[in-house]
């Protein structure tokens, strides 16, 4: 396809955006029935292009009833937004509950256009029932140490003797605590035993210890273990 071909694909495809509440009705046509809709940006931290996404994805919600959003994040930060727009967090605001976001870079989160979306997930979810609430979730598990704090945070609310035997079986990440790129090169020069018996002990223990939580709390101790073993 040549450049003037290309020009002309797109003057007879696109579709101006004026900001008014239709923009995207052809758009919502398309997804149809379909349980995925993945969105992009051609740049990272580009106000129109965060803006224009929460426009998306906030008619998703309200008007096919989507019911998560998946963003490219670490799983622990962004379960902690999660607690906040479902109403089960102590943090008071939506900026409180993206503190978490600290590594680079955390300005992809912690800026004015998800706060936005995060006030309007918080409020619409409150004026609905559990079963109609919108959760917020990180895709990424490049977390090491917050993980790892993650779980046994968990176990101390639920069996603090394992959570005991959980900081044993870490105190192994000890020399590399901060990045997981640190343990990986560490391994991989010899320079430190590699952990992963006891990383695969305690995911073990995490697992049997599940069924008995499951049995006495119900949902929300399923929830609260879902979260821990992504961890």
């Amino acid at each position: 396809m040549s450049v003037d071909e290309g020009l002309l694909a797109v003057d007879q495809h696109a579709i101006a955006l004026t900001g008014a509440s239709e923009d995207y009705d052809e758009l919502l046509n398309m997804v149809g029935n379909r349980r995925f809709v993945l969105l992009g940006e051609a740049s990272h931290g580009s106000h129109e292009f965060y803006r224009e996404r929460a426009r998306i994805t906030q008619r998703l919600i309200d008007e096919l009833g989507f019911n998560a959003v998946a963003v490219e994040a670490d799983w622990p930060d962004a379960y902690r937004v999660n607690r906040y727009v479902l109403g089960q967090s102590e943090d008071t605001d939506a900026r409180s509950a993206l503190s978490d976001f600290r590594r680079f870079p955390s300005w992809m989160w912690r800026n004015e256009d998800v706060v936005n979306f995060l006030n309007w997930l918080r409020a619409r979810n409150d004026a609905h029932y559990p079963q109609m609430k919108a959760g917020f979730y990180g895709l990424d598990l490049y977390s090491l140490s917050a993980s790892m704090e993650a779980v046994v945070r968990y176990l101390d609310s639920v069996d603090p003797q394992a959570a005991a035997a959980a900081r044993e079986r870490y105190s192994c990440f000890d020399r590399v605590r901060a990045e997981g790129s640190e343990y990986g090169h560490a391994v991989a020069r010899d320079v430190m035993v590699p952990c992963e018996d006891e990383a695969v002990a305690q995911l073990v223990e995490l697992r049997r210890l599940s069924a008995a939580a499951l049995a006495r709390d119900g949902l929300a101790a399923e929830d609260e273990y879902f979260f821990a073993e992504r961890n």
